[in-house]
């Protein structure tokens, strides 16, 4: 059984699948507190789920991606069960996990992304640096950026890793705290390697909108 938040069928809006269409299985619990958190409703709400009521739902949708997020999806020991589930049906399954819990158990057929928490999420001391070693070049590295503090942070992880020989990296503004502008001219005056993204079901739909 899982802890279900909410399953919903949406405009996907981060990452190197921003604008496809996707079915999101959000899952209850996370270990982690970011200051910008912006589904706090997920740290204990949710109703629990059989993997068969589960794909019950998901079939219900004429759609092939989905991507299984949180809170931290992975604190919770039968999402293992339920994405290998997910990839023998032919879906293309997406993992989004807040970078604090050990990936190697991920079946290799899941695409994961991976937050690094920057400094002023409070949470940096809470990377788990041991999952940089388990991404594979199709998964991706996000880092959420609030300031310049953040930029040059991230900055230092890239090179200190050697991350973009390993993965696809991801970078955006905290929404309402950077200006998007201020962050691609950084990027652009250090002709930086990344993908910029925005958070695009945010301006779609009012940010307060849950379910899309």
């Amino acid at each position: 059984m899982l802890k279900i938040n909410e399953i919903f069928h949406s405009i996907q809006g981060e990452s190197s699948y921003a604008g496809r269409p996707c079915i999101f299985i959000r899952l209850t619990y996370c270990n982690l507190r970011c200051s910008y958190c912006d589904t706090t409703d997920a740290f204990y709400e949710g109703n629990y789920f059989s993997i068969d009521d589960i794909l019950k739902v998901i079939h219900s949708y004429q759609c092939k991606l989905v991507e299984i997020t949180g809170g931290e999806p992975l604190l919770q020991s039968d999402v293992y069960p339920l994405m290998n589930r997910l990839c023998d049906e032919g879906y293309e399954v997406l993992l989004e996990t807040n970078g604090s819990v050990d990936i190697s158990n991920v079946d290799p057929r899941v695409k994961k992304i991976i937050d690094i928490k920057c400094p002023t999420s409070g949470m940096a001391n809470k990377n788990l640096w041991e999952n940089i070693n388990h991404v594979k070049y199709d998964d991706e590295i996000k880092f959420v950026i609030s300031n310049r503090e953040d930029y040059d942070w991230m900055k230092d992880v890239i090179l200190r890793y050697q991350i973009s020989d390993r993965c696809k990296i991801l970078t955006g503004p905290v929404y309402n705290v950077l200006n998007p502008a201020q962050l691609a001219e950084w990027i652009l005056n250090d002709n930086l390697d990344v993908r910029m993204q925005l958070q695009l079901q945010k301006y779609i739909w009012s940010p307060e909108t849950r379910g899309v």
